[in-house]
């Protein structure tokens, strides 16, 4: 099966790969296109234009027209997918796979969210997925999470994530979930004994389902 990634940030591909290779699937199938460029676009102007859409989706069609299916792993751009009126293949938002994962966990979702211009669309996400159920949805800014990970520290970012976790979970969380993908090796540091949601793993499982 042969998947194509958008991604905006270059760490993120060793992340799918890693999660790819544990669900049997094999490196030779996978591509990658990085486009920092649009999530800094975005950022830069406070919202999602229609020009940045129109970007976003053209990006998003040549990356399907040589795939099976197409994962968006950035929950910056994932409003995109939604704009777009026909695809080939099946694309799916690495953030939605997230969201519908952690509302079938349900109870109190806590979902770790960085970036601030990634806030409100995941807080929409996860609410609209856990409509209908019992599932309550706290999206918690980890600003110091994201100034960490811009330094380039990923070791003290990836622990700033795990604690943080493991305060949710403290804090009476039944789940909680990585909004953003290079958050996933932060498990390896996390001591509540949960292991948290995350959105690679998420994704991966759900293109491989579809036909």
């Amino acid at each position: 099966m042969r998947i194509s990634f958008l991604h905006t940030i270059g760490g993120n591909r060793q992340v799918f790969e890693h999660a790819a290779n544990s669900l049997g699937l094999r490196s030779d199938d996978l591509r990658h296109d990085v486009r920092p460029d649009l999530r800094e676009a975005v950022e830069h102007a406070g919202a999602f234009t229609a020009d940045l859409l129109t970007q976003t989706s053209l990006c998003l069609q040549q990356l399907a027209a040589n795939s099976d299916a197409v994962i968006v792993t950035c929950a910056t751009l994932g409003p995109a997918v939604a704009e777009m009126e026909s695809s080939p293949v099946p694309i799916v938002r690495a953030d939605a796979a997230l969201a519908a994962a952690a509302a079938e966990v349900g109870g109190s979702i806590a979902v770790l969210c960085a970036a601030e211009s990634a806030i409100e669309p995941t807080r929409r996400l996860f609410a609209q997925h856990a409509s209908g159920t019992d599932a309550s949805v706290k999206v918690i800014h980890v600003p110091q999470v994201w100034a960490l990970f811009k330094s380039g520290d990923m070791n003290a970012c990836l622990a700033a994530v795990a604690a943080s976790a493991d305060d949710a979970y403290e804090a009476g969380a039944s789940v909680v979930a990585f909004a953003h993908p290079w958050m996933a090796p932060a498990v390896k540091f996390a001591s509540q004994g949960r292991q948290p949601l995350d959105s690679a793993h998420a994704a991966l499982r759900v293109a491989i389902r579809r036909p």
